[in-house]
């Protein structure tokens, strides 16, 4: 079985990065948003309904930055084969849900969320400086994260 899945990397003007941080089934990860592609769509309409339903904001999908080229089993389900895509994204406005400081800061409505769905996010911006593949957890976002950190 495959898993497609799609991400966007977001570089605001500070040049700092978009993460998310997630709770999921008692692990924290932290990762670029984005999900699963849906039945009937394309990765870059599935790239802005993710930041759609994850964020509240509509964003421009850009170039593509890279796409799974090996063997990766999914750390949730052994039996499905991850496939990961990756774009810029660029936001088309102002974002407004709240921005974290420190990793997974979560507030008490995300935590009834985790109680209710074993899974909750928040988001946050690491500086550029700060910004690499450990600074990621998914083996294939560190890759990304290297690929987007040596284009500069």
């Amino acid at each position: 079985m495959f898993n497609l899945r799609v991400y966007g990397i977001l570089v605001n003007e500070q040049q700092q990065v978009l993460v998310s941080d997630e709770f999921i089934r008692g692990n924290y990860y932290t990762k670029f948003p984005g999900g699963g592609l849906e039945f009937g769509e394309g990765t870059r309409e599935c790239l802005k309904r993710e930041f759609m339903e994850e964020m509240q904001l509509e964003v421009e999908v850009g170039d593509h930055i890279y796409t799974t080229d090996y063997f990766q089993m999914s750390a949730f389900n052994p039996s499905h084969q991850i496939i990961s895509i990756y774009y810029f994204a660029h936001p088309l406005e102002a974002i407004s849900v709240p921005l974290r400081i420190k990793p997974f800061d979560f507030d008490e409505v995300q935590l009834n969320i985790y109680a209710e769905k074993q899974e909750t996010e928040t988001f946050r911006f690491i500086s550029w400086d700060e910004f690499s593949p450990d600074a990621v957890t998914l083996p294939i976002d560190k890759i990304v994260a290297k690929i987007i950190k040596e284009k500069g």
